[in-house]
């Protein structure tokens, strides 16, 4: 999210916490801890993909920090969405990238592999095409492959998997207390209404808004991007 946060960085105070921890829960406290040690809280916390599910995490374990959260292209919070996603991503790529995305994820998921950055790397490349509606070009910036952790990514997400599936994920919901904003994009393969409909079952305060001819990463997309910031500003305001 370097992008967003230079750009927000003109008319706000703004953090980009670099998560180095290699469990959920080590990820949880060690954003907790990023969170405080500028003394300014609470704050407003903004995440995007698997961060909105971090981020949602860290609001409902500690209320006290957060002002208000947003929530940029969430994946879905229950289970029953997931198999939409798979089957609307694996419909826009080609045959030889569907057999290519499926090798990646075993590859990742199998304890013989070795290094699994490259592997990572590969499987966003596959998501990216697949979930962007107009991008612009090289407005997303390539990604420090040495940074990725391809075991840290399969540990993290496997135990985030299943607090979905056992509905875990969703409950933690109604231990947030402070308003919260969902930003999706109608391209995005993640289905909209696996984010709208469940959260607004167990959030008090809670707003859903649907950015049109978007994909999953909002500020790449050239006919969605200024809409993006515009209600990124007025909420931060």
């Amino acid at each position: 999210m370097a992008p967003v946060a230079r750009r927000l960085a003109h008319s706000h105070g703004i953090l980009e916490p670099i998560q180095t921890a290699v469990t959920l829960d080590g990820q949880v406290d060690e954003l907790k801890t990023l969170l405080e040690a500028p003394g300014n809280l609470p704050i407003t916390l903004i995440g995007y993909s698997w961060g909105a599910w971090l981020s949602f995490i860290v609001a409902a374990r500690y209320p006290g920090i957060v002002r208000k959260l947003i929530l940029i292209s969430s994946g879905p919070f229950e289970e029953t969405y997931v198999a939409a996603l798979h089957s609307t991503r694996m419909s826009r790529l080609s045959e030889e990238e569907r057999a290519a995305f499926g090798a990646t994820i075993a590859a990742l998921g199998d304890p013989a592999t070795g290094d699994k950055s490259m592997l990572l790397a590969r499987l966003g490349e596959l998501a990216s095409k697949a979930d962007a509606y107009d991008p612009i070009p090289d407005e997303f910036e390539e990604v420090d492959r040495i940074g990725l952790q391809g075991d840290t990514f399969h540990q993290v997400w496997n135990v985030a998997a299943e607090m979905r599936r056992s509905g875990e994920l969703l409950t933690l919901g109604r231990r947030i207390e402070c308003p919260v904003v969902a930003i999706h994009g109608d391209f995005d393969p993640h289905p909209a209404e696996g984010i709208e409909k469940p959260l607004a079952a167990v959030l008090g305060d809670f707003r859903f808004i649907l950015l049109e001819r978007c994909g999953h990463t909002p500020w790449i997309e050239r006919q969605a991007q200024d809409a993006f910031y515009r209600i990124l500003e007025k909420e931060l305001t």
